[in-house]
């Protein structure tokens, strides 16, 4: 997190930017990003049933502590993924999404 001091005529107060680390462009402005929700399996509709599917469209764990979520990246469309602790806002870390097989099914990528 950034402190600044912003300056008013007779007032002057600190003001908090927070940043993140964004695994493509580096550290930005948190105004440059959006929340998509938790990174977790997709359920099959057909398989699972209407009830199965219906949980997983409209319900959430909303665990307090670490989670990991989707994050995009507006200004250059890029999806990654934060691990943020949900008590204190803090992000403790950033993936791409290369770089979580695990979590994404997508094969590891060599990096240049």
């Amino acid at each position: 997190m950034l402190k600044t001091c912003i300056s008013t005529p007779g007032i002057e107060r600190a003001a908090d930017m927070k940043l993140i680390d964004c695994p493509l462009n580096g550290p930005r402005n948190a105004s440059e990003f959006h929340c998509a929700g938790p990174v977790r399996s997709v359920s099959d509709a057909i398989r699972d049933g209407d009830i199965a599917w219906s949980d997983h469209l409209f319900f959430e764990d909303n665990n307090a502590g670490p989670v990991l979520e989707w994050w995009f990246h507006t200004p250059s469309s890029y999806w990654f993924i934060v691990e943020r602790d949900t008590r204190t806002d803090a992000i403790v870390k950033t993936y791409a999404p290369e770089d979580r097989p695990d979590l994404t099914g997508r094969p590891q990528q060599a990096r240049p």
